[in-house]
């Protein structure tokens, strides 16, 4: 092993200090901004009210429909449930409110909608 000096030891950290805050210094730390995307917020679903067929399906209508315009059920298959919800939509116009609801159960379960 090498002896060094007092003052020499002090000097070679003193040295290697500066030179470590030297390279520190060239270094950006930023961070990039992470933007995120605004949340898609649709606008309150007014369904219609009343019992009976006619307002079931028109109620599951509006919900397929605004399912469709958010994003969460893709439009082909709104397009083939509104075609199941149209059926028990025409049977309940018939007046066979029992086929109709009927058909509207069969259409939600087929879709998974409850």
């Amino acid at each position: 092993m090498i002896a060094v000096p007092a003052s020499r030891l002090s000097m070679r950290l003193s040295l290697v200090a500066l030179a470590v805050a030297a390279l520190g210094a060239c270094q950006q730390r930023a961070t990039p901004a992470v933007t995120e995307p605004a949340p898609v917020v649709p606008a309150p679903l007014a369904l219609p009210t009343g019992s009976g067929c006619g307002p079931e399906v028109a109620r599951t209508r509006a919900i397929v429909a605004s399912d469709v315009a958010t994003g969460n059920l893709n439009a082909p298959v709104g397009e083939r449930f509104d075609a199941d919800l149209a059926r028990a939509a025409a049977e309940c116009a018939a007046g066979k409110s029992g086929e109709a609801l009927h058909l509207l159960a069969a259409a939600k379960s087929r879709y998974g909608y409850r």
